[in-house]
């Protein structure tokens, strides 16, 4: 007997390809989904056509349908990718600050054109090939993290609404990458288990976001070129390229501090400067975190300690939180290397996730 039918995305690839074996085996009348966010053709890199949106995933995706005898549809996202990804990658570096597209994507564009269809198409359940978790909680539906630590994807999820979480399925929550890998040969998936994962960006295959923007922003490279370096103490230190070239964190930039490598530590787009300091210098102990959206509880308590994650690999350090109106103010209690403003924080209690946002530039 059906457990219910499950709108399923999938990539193409290896997680979401398990995730529909795994459902269509534990019963599930699943459906298929593959959206098409770009086109790669518009993208102007050199790089060979890789990742979710390429022709060989559709069509990998599309057979392993067929091999299943359920059905797979592609869902034509690009026109609200465009403009609402692309356009906010795009003014997020022109404000200086570093866009976080995967996360705004999941947010905004991916789970809502899923529950969409899921609703058009009668689907109790969405899922993805996500290594997370997600269980209710005194009625509220939280995400926690993926068994595979190495391969956790919770951070990534902060923004998805509890709406969303409450049909969600994350059918690799519970496995390692290896073991995941291992069924696919036991299944006859060999090549899928050996095909490399793609970490790019999807709308920039080449991972050269700096000739995206070039090519996007028409006058942008003369506009912005020859602005200068400076010191923490305000010294000109040499001259940069435009400072939408250049991320907090960044080394190799043709200029030096003495002895000591150095790092973009700052970015001033008002006066088209980019602070450079130490390694010490991109160290931090105090951030402001906005657009919040909490999962595990409606709200976070004044003094709360949590750990924070500030990047996607980021192990996390423990803070206390305090509300600040619309904002929450994140005192860590120790100095954390790299924040970047435009980043996504995101907010754990033990493995669960309490909440997340994107980081604000403190003035």
């Amino acid at each position: 007997m059906s457990k219910g039918k499950v709108l399923m995305a999938m990539s193409g690839g290896i997680d979401s390809t398990m995730a529909s074996l795994l459902l269509h085996e534990q019963g599930y009348e699943v459906i298929g989904l593959t959206m098409k966010t770009w086109d790669y053709e518009n993208s102007g890199g050199s790089k060979k056509e890789t990742g979710c949106c390429s022709l060989d995933s559709i069509n990998d995706a599309r057979q392993l349908a067929v091999d299943c005898g359920f059905p797979h549809t592609i869902l034509d996202i690009r026109e609200e990718f465009g403009d609402f990804i692309i356009d906010n990658f795009v003014d997020e570096y022109i404000a200086g600050r570093t866009p976080n597209p995967c996360v705004l994507c999941n947010t905004h564009i991916k789970w809502e054109a899923l529950l969409k269809r899921a609703d058009m198409l009668k689907c109790k359940y969405i899922a993805t090939g996500h290594y997370a978790q997600v269980h209710e909680e005194n009625g509220r539906f939280v995400v926690s993290k993926g068994l595979d630590e190495s391969k956790d994807q919770s951070y990534v999820l902060w923004g998805v609404t509890q709406e969303c979480l409450k049909r969600t399925i994350f059918p690799m929550g519970k496995f390692h990458k290896k073991d995941i890998k291992q069924m696919a040969i036991d299944r006859g998936y060999k090549s899928l288990a050996a095909k490399s994962e793609s970490y790019e960006i999807c709308f920039i295959p080449d991972n050269d976001y700096r000739s995206f923007l070039k090519r996007r922003v028409e006058g942008l490279e003369e506009k912005v070129k020859g602005g200068h370096f400076v010191s923490t103490e305000g010294e000109v230190v040499g001259r940069h390229d435009g400072y939408p070239f250049y991320t907090i964190g960044q080394r190799k930039l043709g200029v030096s501090l003495g002895n000591n490598p150095t790092y973009v530590v700052g970015i001033k787009p008002e006066t088209n400067t980019v602070v450079v300091g130490t390694k010490e210098d991109l160290k931090k102990q105090e951030m402001y975190v906005r657009n919040i959206n909490y999962v595990k509880y409606a709200e976070i308590e004044d003094g709360m300690e949590c750990l924070v994650k500030v990047r996607y690999k980021h192990k996390g350090e423990m803070a206390t939180i305090t509300n600040e109106g619309k904002n929450l103010r994140v005192l860590f209690h120790k100095k954390v290397e790299g924040i970047a403003p435009g980043q996504s924080a995101a907010i754990y209690e033990g493995n669960d996730l309490i909440a997340g946002g994107f980081i604000m530039k403190n003035e």
